[in-house]
């Protein structure tokens, strides 16, 4: 390490390209419109990007266009936090945003993405932060000076390499619970919202389900206070196909005697994962016993019962035991009526009305046990439950599988990063070790 020399980003041939500093209208559909929310462990999480008409993308990146390996970097609200340009995905830059480029000749492309995320980075981002009464920032005439150590060429392609392919590992695995969560979800809505095997029979058409499958639908419909259900369900309060429905509790912040032990604590901002493997902080029993916080088992369904822009309402699953806080709400089936997984994938489909729901004696518009309690919800016979559950279960214990693996290749990632941008490991050491792990 000591033959590394350390260099301004600017004379390392690392250019920077500001945003334009206007927000365009938001379009129905069009070209991503990429913010500081969309940057996220390094990569862009596009579930929620803004779209823009193809008019205002080509205008806002006349200035600032990304290229496949550029780096976003944002200067505001998370100052320093960056995030890679993918290959063949075109976004215009929001506001508060700025893009970072290596020409080749002395920081390798592929190599820029890990170099501003090392502790080197970090230590410069604290020393040229502008603390201001709302948000730390950072500008844009400072960046370039940030200084970095910077290894020869060979070096740089071999760390890329090295952590490119644990973090290409960790992509496909959310890539694939994308899928297997679309797929549960896709059969939920056929089965159960849209009631498919129904419309079917009733049209006389092949629902292409095998013969004892489709026999547990029937072929007629009938009026209910929900419309139009297929004949023979029933229609009751969510509470009825519910064991439990409660919400967690407080916990002292300031008492250091409840926090750091080995107890997972869920908060609402959490509930953005729709299957949830860890949470990002932890208790200990004597916080347990000290509060009012409640606990929720494996299994159970959590609602953001309360948060800010578009926390509330959300939905995941619990696929730990984990203790919760005053703003998330715990739902467990009646397994004599519903199911656990049966009753996650209902919920998951109200967002936007769990959205407009509010309870008036709330000031924060919570979404209360009692709301949640008296939801509508049609209730098909328990054999199409247990069936469900018996095809999308192998599906979402894959989905656990493949986070959990995740979670260790990044701890591993995340441990190998400022070994290998100090030099203090060896190249060929770390690559038998990747053998060994992947």
């Amino acid at each position: 390490m000591s033959d590394w020399p350390i260099m301004r980003l600017r004379d390392a041939k690392v250019t920077l390209t500001d945003c334009d500093h206007r927000t365009p209208p938001e379009a129905v559909s069009g070209y991503p419109y990429v913010a500081i929310p969309q940057l996220k462990s390094g990569r862009l999480d596009m579930a929620k990007v803004r779209r823009i008409s193809r008019e205002h993308y080509v205008e806002w990146t006349r200035k600032a266009k990304p290229l496949a390996g550029d780096v976003v970097l944002s200067r505001r609200c998370n100052p320093g936090e960056t995030a890679v340009v993918p290959v063949n995905l075109e976004f215009a830059v929001g506001q508060n945003l700025v893009l970072l480029r290596a020409d080749g000749t002395k920081i390798h492309p592929s190599f820029l993405r890990w170099l501003l995320r090392g502790p080197e980075w970090w230590r410069q981002v604290n020393g040229f932060i502008n603390v201001g009464a709302v948000f730390d920032s950072l500008k844009c005439a400072d960046i370039p000076n940030f200084q970095l150590t910077i290894p020869p060429l060979p070096e740089q392609r071999a760390i890329a390499h090295i952590l490119g392919t644990l973090d290409d590992k960790i992509e496909l695995n959310r890539l694939m619970n994308e899928t297997v969560e679309e797929m549960v979800r896709a059969l939920f809505r056929s089965w159960f919202v849209n009631f498919d095997p129904v419309r079917a029979k009733t049209e006389r058409r092949n629902s292409g389900l095998p013969r004892h499958i489709a026999d547990l639908f029937p072929d007629s419909f009938e009026q209910s206070g929900l419309g139009e259900i297929p004949k023979g369900w029933e229609v009751a309060n969510l509470r009825n196909a519910c064991s439990a429905i409660f919400s967690g509790g407080t916990l002292n912040t300031r008492e250091p005697g409840f926090w750091g032990g080995g107890i997972p604590w869920l908060s609402s901002g959490e509930t953005r994962e729709t299957f949830i493997i860890s949470t990002e902080k932890t208790i200990t029993q004597a916080g347990v016993l000290g509060s009012s916080t409640r606990f929720a088992p494996k299994g159970s369904t959590v609602v953001a019962s309360a948060g800010q822009g578009r926390t509330r309402g959300q939905t995941s699953l619990l696929m730990i035991d984990a203790y919760v806080n005053q703003s998330v709400v715990v739902l467990r089936a009646d397994r004599a009526v519903a199911s656990d997984l049966f009753l996650f994938c209902d919920l998951g489909e109200r967002y936007e009305e769990f959205r407009r729901m509010s309870d008036s004696s709330s000031s924060r518009g919570s979404l209360t046990t009692k709301i949640l309690g008296e939801i509508p919800v049609v209730l098909p016979p328990k054999p199409l439950v247990d069936l469900f559950d018996q095809k999308v279960s192998p599906l979402v214990l894959r989905v656990g599988v493949a986070s959990g693996e995740s979670r260790v290749l990044a701890r591993l990632r995340d441990a190998l990063l400022p070994e290998l941008l100090s030099g203090e490991l060896r190249i060929p050491d770390v690559e038998r070790l990747l053998e060994v792990a992947l």
